[in-house]
């Protein structure tokens, strides 16, 4: 935009768990507009992670929001060309930005499972992310050692 920046929108909380952080979760979730059959798909995978838990105190939605957690970056390498050079620099990552880039590894991941339903592969995708395994993790995982390696270039931090 060339005037300003673009305002936040507030989302509503969804129905069922009345909880904003459902909701763009389920936002991400979701193809072609399709909100009502991205909410099924979200809500059938939490009575799967229902049925499916170890720990009996949580509930399904507690479950998703600590594999959530153990899928957010706290670094993450951005490029910045430097006298003809392009370096690798580690910088920390906005909160709102960790949530994002956290919802759309574990729904991308999620998709390339191999469950028969996306219901079943988000629930899987959320059990092994709060057990802290699974691919998102492993993302997560990456994306740090990516910074880490390359915590010499963080002089040229802008």
């Amino acid at each position: 935009m060339r005037k300003r920046r673009a305002k936040k929108r507030v989302l509503l909380p969804d129905p069922r768990f009345n909880d904003q952080l459902v909701t763009r979760f389920v936002n991400n979730l979701m193809w072609d507009g399709k909100k009502s059959v991205a909410f099924k798909v979200f809500y059938d995978a939490m009575d799967i992670v229902n049925e499916k838990k170890t720990d009996e105190e949580k509930s399904a939605l507690e479950v998703w929001k600590d594999g959530l957690s153990n899928v957010m970056p706290h670094v993450e390498v951005r490029s910045r060309r430097v006298g003809g050079a392009t370096f690798q620099i580690p910088m920390q990552i906005r909160p709102d930005r960790k949530v994002s880039m956290a919802i759309k590894w574990m729904v991308s991941y999620a998709r390339k499972r191999n469950e028969k339903t996306m219901a079943q592969r988000l629930a899987a995708e959320i059990l092994a992310a709060s057990k802290e395994e699974g691919a998102a993790v492993k993302k997560r995982v990456d994306t740090h050692k990516m910074a880490e390696a390359n915590k010499a270039f963080s002089h040229f931090r802008f």
